[in-house]
């Protein structure tokens, strides 16, 4: 079992990412993060399996990564391409999750918590990508 994120990790959250102004995205796919990499530590620790674990890190840490950098784009163009990017990890994390599950090396109750968090961020990233190709179409 992950642990959970605790209070701290989530105000280093709000200082790294959000400044003054809230941003859940940013809140979530960091705390997403942390636990992909707990689950990580996890699998390899107990399991000695590293080759389907670290696609899941590569693809779960990025999702915030590109948000990150979506916070900073230069452009509406280039914040939608990072977000779109974060949205394509997103599918690909819960890929992995699915496959970790169905090959036993986590347990169900565990993988359908993170393809739900995982879920919850398409569906936000989704959402955006709409929101800024409607409001800017080519």
């Amino acid at each position: 079992m992950t642990k959970s994120i605790n209070n701290n990790q989530l105000a280093i959250t709000n200082i790294l990412f959000m400044g003054s102004d809230s941003n859940p995205l940013a809140e979530k796919s960091y705390a997403f993060a942390l636990k992909v990499v707990k689950l990580y530590k996890e699998i390899i620790r107990k399991e000695k399996e590293f080759v389907i674990s670290k696609q899941l890190l590569r693809a779960g840490t990025s999702i915030g990564a590109n948000v990150s950098e979506a916070n900073g784009a230069i452009s509406k163009a280039d914040f939608s391409a990072k977000i779109s990017v974060a949205y394509k990890e997103s599918l690909e994390t819960k890929y992995w999750l699915h496959l970790l599950k169905d090959s036993d090396y986590i347990s169900s109750i565990e993988a359908d918590k993170l393809i739900a968090e995982a879920d919850e961020l398409s569906k936000i990233m989704f959402s955006i990508l709409k929101t800024t190709r409607i409001n800017n179409p080519k």
